[in-house]
């Protein structure tokens, strides 16, 4: 009799554990976000190129949908990728700033700010690799998008 209370009251704490850790993630998590993507803009203004990858990259799981792209492009990430992307000395910080760039552009608001801040130049004048064959795919995507916005891209 006493082992089965005890398993009770046992189950009844894991219970109420569980249920406090949810409550609690539930309330917290939501800020969270915007701090990590915030974080992520703010990695961008590193000099060091592999915190700008790991910033780039970041932003490119967050841009999933398009309040969320659009609080990339308010916070200046789009602005900042630009900038990493016309100053990036090597073919892996170009990649992942084409990247991010890429998933930012589904959103039209967001990819109208890119062709406002000069992202076609910028895009045509990024150096082919002759090693990585998604840079050009990236350039490509992302020129496509501009054309299908009607933006004028042979300039």
């Amino acid at each position: 009799m006493e082992e089965e209370a005890e398993r009770k009251i046992g189950w009844f704490l894991k219970l109420l554990f569980f249920g406090t850790g949810t409550v609690v993630a539930y309330q917290f998590l939501p800020y969270m976000g915007d701090n990590l993507m915030q974080q992520s803009v703010s990695l961008l203004h590193v000099k060091d190129p592999l915190f700008k990858r790991m910033g780039a990259s970041r932003l490119t799981h967050f841009a999933i949908d398009d309040e969320r792209r659009t609080k990339i492009v308010e916070m200046g990430g789009a602005e900042k990728l630009l900038n990493m992307l016309g100053a990036a000395e090597d073919d892996r910080t170009r990649k992942e700033a084409l990247k991010a760039l890429v998933a930012l552009s589904p959103s039209d608001e967001a990819t109208r700010f890119l062709h406002r801040a000069g992202a076609i130049s910028v895009i045509r004048s990024t150096p082919n690799s002759s090693e990585d064959a998604e840079i050009e795919k990236y350039k490509l995507s992302l020129l496509n998008r501009f054309q299908d916005l009607r933006f004028d891209v042979s300039s």
